[in-house]
Parts: structure tokens; sequence; C-alpha cells
């Protein structure tokens, strides 16, 4: 279309190739036909998988409501002298494999005004470090973000310094997600 419009405006084959970045014959080939270029349809060709197909139709419900992962029913066909790879068993499985439902809404865990701020760290880059200190109120879910390169314990201090002077004030708790600065170990001891 794009072509034809540029002929119209009484540019040149040359000038049309070279503005939209085509040959000339691709050009001229575009202004002889009427419409716009029509692709036919590929024939569908044999693959590897065909003669197990309806092998892995019957391995996919035998297994239902489970899954099957792609690496078992390599396995599996390799056996059989399937000599593919498992890229194309996968697509071929795609189509079939369950939908996982979401479980429902989501609830949103809120507190009340002033009582809890949530923090955690985000990070972008590994190589050369890029995180994101984030705090977020329970209430309000207003948010305070600031940029660093480092997630140690002065860091996460002047951050929150930050972020309280941000809101202008501290809430009654803060609650960490698992941060190192912050956490001494993963398994907390009841002494009730």
């Amino acid at each position: 279309m794009e072509v034809r419009v540029m002929a119209r405006q009484g540019k040149g084959i040359r000038e049309i190739a070279w503005e939209i970045g085509l040959s000339r014959n691709t050009v001229r080939k575009y202004l002889r036909k009427d419409g716009p270029p029509v692709c036919k349809p590929r024939s569908q060709r044999a693959t590897k998988l065909d003669p197990l197909k309806a092998y892995l139709v019957e391995r996919v419900s035998q297994a239902k409501p489970a899954w099957l992962p792609a690496t078992v029913l390599l396995r599996e066909t390799r056996q059989q002298g399937y000599a593919g790879g498992i890229s194309q068993l996968k697509a071929f499985l795609a189509p079939m494999k369950p939908v996982k439902a979401d479980g429902g809404p989501v609830a949103r865990f809120e507190t009340g005004p002033g009582r809890q701020m949530q923090v955690d760290f985000i990070t972008f880059r590994r190589k050369r470090p890029l995180s994101a200190f984030v705090a977020t109120l329970g209430y309000s879910r207003m948010n305070f973000v600031r940029f660093g390169v480092s997630q140690d314990f002065e860091a996460v201090r002047d951050d929150l310094i930050a972020a309280f002077a941000y809101f202008g004030g501290a809430p009654q708790e803060v609650l960490f997600d698992n941060m190192k600065a912050v956490v001494l170990s993963r398994f907390a001891v009841c002494l009730c």
C-alpha cells in the first residue's frame, strides 16, 4: 500500500525502493499487482514426531489429571526410536497441557492507618548491582522507592530513615521480607 501511495505522489521506483528499504524489482512487482501480496498456505511437512503422536496423546490422557513432563515423554519416545529434540515435543504437547487455575481473587493484606510498613529490595542487575529499596504502607498502599547499589545494613538504615521522612513519620511495625541485612536465620524458634 505504501509503495502505491508513494508512486501516486510521483516518486520513482529507485526513490521508493531507497526510502522503504526494498529492492527495485520488489517495488516493480508490487506496482504491477492489483492487490496486496497473498501468501500461499504452506503444506504440512512430515516431522520425526509424526509416528509417535498417537502414543503421546494416549499417554497424556492416561496421566490426567496429572501432567507428564516433556523430559519423561522424551525418554519414553527415545526408547521407541524418536531421534528429534525436546523443543519439537514441547511444541506438540503445549496445546494439551492443562491450564492452572489462578485460585480466584487475591486477598490484599491491609492494616490500620499508621500500623505497618512492608519493606523489600528488588534486584535489577547482578553483575553491576542495581537494586531498589521499596517501602509500602499497609493501609494506604503508598510507596517509597530508592535505588542503590548496596543491600547491607547501612543501606537499609539510610533507606528506612529516608522512607520515614518521605511518609512524614514511622509506623508501629516494619515488616521485612527475608532481607539478609535484617534476618539472622530463616528458622524462627519459639521459646513458649
